[in-house]
């Protein structure tokens, strides 16, 4: 890089940094100024690679070739048979089935069908829980795979996707907690699976959501649930990840942050207009903490920008306080006995795969899955691999022959077409 590009690199970052100092506005400007120099910390490794793209590619140009892939991004189109289920505190919960067929059902199907006539027990259902700022579409490619060769069921999380806002949240202004999360996710399963095994499938905080269940209902788990899928998640310890920053900025980061989205989730208009301002910054962000690999398909990379965009910042506030108070790892202990999967990326950020191989620790008999170039949206990033293991864990449970095919899971490499 020349010394004159260098010097570009070096002032867009600055420029940036100095962007998040000013964020505040107002009366709240006081609040949010160590905020922005913290965040500041976190933006600035973002920053320079946005920079290095400002030197050849024009705004205009960005914002047309974010259009091109919104239209024509092939990504998260795949729907269900609707269905709603409703929380402990009233919140509708969106979910979707794909059932599959009679004459596309599995030969194991078909032999129970035999066996018990009538009376045969029902197929199983794999459940899949999505990950924090995403929604169900995020399991796109491992959906698309499993159509046809198993029931599935996808959610929305409560405040994501299609599922309503939290009641709890808007009526008390109690933040999310994980244990809620549990509960929401077994009011979907008695709407959506009343009867049955199951096979529960949990990413980032879904993989939480899974304990949560496991921890409240331990029945549930002993009776019906025949298999675990747990894909970059963490069973607890979570203050203590440092995103890949220098230990001062983190501590900066965590002094400040719960404050701050707590004013900012009050300003959420003003700050929605921010994001948009500054979206070429905040996708050098999400691609950093979203994917490890350089050759993630643009169309997936901007696929992936879209849900983590359309999470409000007063749904981001009222989320965030639950991960540090998330530690489940007692409950890992309920799925001792079953089929797991634990499976991460080895250069995710968010939820380092040192913690899925903690949890692993605790369960010998589980498939510890570590995939060394990828980052925390491993099944976007990776979505041959993941689907391979989750197909393995399926025909172990008995949810699938173990000759079942299936494929058409595509890849996300820029250069293959997506699947």
């Amino acid at each position: 890089m020349s010394e004159s590009n260098a010097e570009a690199v070096a002032s867009a970052v600055a420029s940036a940094t100095e962007a998040a100092t000013e964020a505040a506005a107002g009366g709240w400007r006081r609040t949010t100024g160590l905020a922005g120099v913290a965040i500041g910390v976190v933006a600035a490794g973002a920053a320079a690679g946005v920079a290095i793209e400002r030197l050849t590619v024009g705004r205009g140009m960005r914002q047309k070739a974010r259009l091109a892939l919104d239209s024509a991004g092939p990504y998260g189109g795949l729907r269900g048979t609707p269905g709603k289920a409703y929380a402990d505190d009233g919140t509708e919960l969106y979910y979707e089935v794909d059932d599959v067929e009679p004459a596309a059902e599995s030969a194991l199907t078909r032999r129970r069908r035999r066996l018990f006539g009538r009376k045969a027990p029902a197929p199983v259902t794999v459940v899949f829980s999505h990950g924090y700022c995403l929604n169900q579409d995020s399991w796109h490619f491992q959906r698309a795979a499993l159509r046809g060769v198993v029931r599935t069921v996808h959610w929305d999380q409560r405040s994501h996707g299609r599922s309503a806002r939290g009641v709890s949240q808007g009526r008390d202004g109690a933040p999310v907690t994980i244990e809620e999360l549990g509960r929401d996710l077994r009011a979907v399963i008695d709407a959506a699976v009343p009867e049955g095994p199951i096979v529960l499938v949990g990413h980032s905080m879904g993989g939480m959501t899974v304990m949560a269940l496991a921890d409240a209902y331990p029945d549930l788990v002993r009776e019906r649930v025949v298999g675990v899928a747990l894909v970059g998640t963490s069973s607890g310890r979570l203050g203590e990840v440092n995103f890949g920053l220098p230990v001062a900025g983190v501590n900066a980061v965590r002094r400040v942050l719960p404050g701050v989205l707590k004013v900012l989730g009050q300003r959420a208009e003003l700050v929605e207009k921010g994001r948009r301002a500054t979206a070429d910054l905040f996708a050098g962000i999400i691609k950093r903490y979203s994917f490890a690999s350089r050759d993630v398909d643009p169309a997936v990379a901007r696929f992936a920008e879209r849900m983590i965009e359309s999470t409000p910042i007063d749904v981001v506030a009222e989320y965030y306080p639950a991960f540090n108070d998330h530690d489940k790892t007692e409950a890992l202990a309920h799925f001792a006995d079953l089929p797991v999967l634990v499976l991460a990326g080895v250069r995710d950020l968010v939820t380092p795969s040192e913690h899925s191989e903690a949890i692993a620790g605790l369960l010998p008999e589980a498939e510890l899955v570590l995939v060394p170039d990828a980052g925390h949206l491993v099944m976007l990033e990776h979505p041959e691999l993941v689907t391979d293991r989750l197909a393995d864990l399926l025909a172990r449970a008995g949810a699938v022959p173990a000759a079942a095919t299936v494929e058409g899971y595509g890849s996300t490499s820029s250069t293959a077409g997506p699947g």
